[in-house]
């Protein structure tokens, strides 16, 4: 079973990733780009997953973590 690409904004921190990336760096075109990406894959991934089960950590997440 495929689970959901929930985006945490803070776990143990009072600053979000956001709010700590400047608005110019240079990866956050690159961010975009990668989830543009795997939104586009998002169906392929799904065929691929079972409907039964145990969730698993969502391949767009294991993606865009080797990416970035």
């Amino acid at each position: 079973m495929r689970g959901d690409d929930v985006q945490q904004e803070a776990m143990f921190s009072y600053l979000s990733p956001e709010a700590r990336v400047p608005r110019d760096h240079p990866l956050r075109p690159i961010r975009d780009m990668v989830n543009k990406a795997l939104a586009e894959l998002s169906g392929e991934f799904q065929a691929m997953y079972s409907r039964e089960g145990r969730p698993s950590i969502p391949p767009e997440k294991l993606l865009r973590a080797l990416l970035l």
